[in-house]
């Protein structure tokens, strides 16, 4: 009689269950700071702006629809305009080297350290009504009256807009201009392309969306403008951060100042999101490019 021994018992062992991960309760001190200065407000604006009556009483106000007209027209003209003398300024600065251009470069990148307002003030020392260049000028004519006379319009507020916030477009255009390889500019130029050729389809192709960037960034901060138009004192010159200003500070119209800060915020998140629309297809064209002509392994 054959006795059959039991087989052994290969069942693994229970693996214990891994420690419970609380690595996500870092995330709550940020949110909670996030929900306190950020997210509260907004919901306090939007709830002050329900009250009967604020929102048909402000859109149907004709005050309203000029301030959000000139506050567009200004915010993109000014970002026209800093899209035009950035592009101009980064392209000097990266590729027609000249003494004294990183003082130059330096310069510009001090501006974004200044608020506004100081841009609005040197500005009213210079072309004031008793600024340094009229009383020059007076000096000159002997005229009595100031001959510069824009600081205290619409075209006065766009200048110093544009002085203020080119910067904001020369920074991102000097870093990709900075990333286009020297040799690249170099064979162009050997296959006989103009100056004008080599910026046109190899400089600015590679920038385009720094140039975005930049463009919507400043057209941002240009629509929300305050301190530029406030120290102008520009007369006429009412825009829907100034309006916010009156309706809640000045009249004490709080349901009617949440209103304009509740169509300011919608604006700027539409234009926000437009802006990550077309970077994303500037992008995604970019890299469709580079596939094409890069050479298969």
């Amino acid at each position: 009689m054959t006795s059959v021994l039991d087989r052994p018992d290969t069942t693994p062992p229970p693996t214990p269950a891994p420690p419970r991960s609380t690595a996500w309760l870092w995330v709550l001190p940020p949110l909670l700071l996030v929900l306190l200065v950020v997210l509260y407000p907004l919901l306090r604006v939007f709830w002050e702006s329900s009250a009967d009556g604020s929102w048909g009483e402000v859109l149907g106000s004709a005050v309203f629809r000029d301030a959000l007209w000139r506050t567009v027209a200004i915010a993109a003209t000014s970002t026209l305009g800093c899209l035009v003398l950035g592009t101009f300024l980064a392209i000097v600065l990266a590729f027609v080297p000249f003494p004294g251009s990183t003082v130059v470069g330096r310069l510009i990148d001090t501006v974004l350290a200044l608020p506004s307002f100081l841009i609005t003030l040197a500005f009213t020392f210079l072309y004031g009504s008793a600024g340094a260049v009229n009383a020059a000028i007076s000096a000159v004519t002997g005229s009595s009256s100031p001959m510069l006379d824009f600081l205290y319009t619409p075209a006065g507020v766009i200048t110093a807009e544009i002085t203020f916030f080119t910067p904001f477009v020369v920074r991102p255009l000097l870093a990709a201009f900075s990333l286009i390889p020297r040799a690249q500019l170099d064979v162009a130029a050997s296959l006989g392309a103009s100056p004008w050729t080599v910026l046109r389809t190899v400089v600015m192709p590679e920038a385009w969306p720094a140039l975005a960037a930049g463009g919507s960034l400043v057209l941002l901060l240009t629509l929300n403008e305050f301190g530029i138009v406030l120290f102008t004192g520009a007369k006429g010159v009412m825009t829907l951060p100034v309006l916010i200003y009156t309706r809640g500070i000045v009249t004490f119209d709080l349901p009617g100042a949440a209103v304009i800060a509740t169509v300011q915020v919608l604006l700027s998140l539409t234009l926000y999101g437009l802006y990550r629309v077309v970077f994303a297809r500037l992008t995604t064209r970019r890299e469709v490019g580079d596939a094409a002509v890069e050479p298969p392994k």
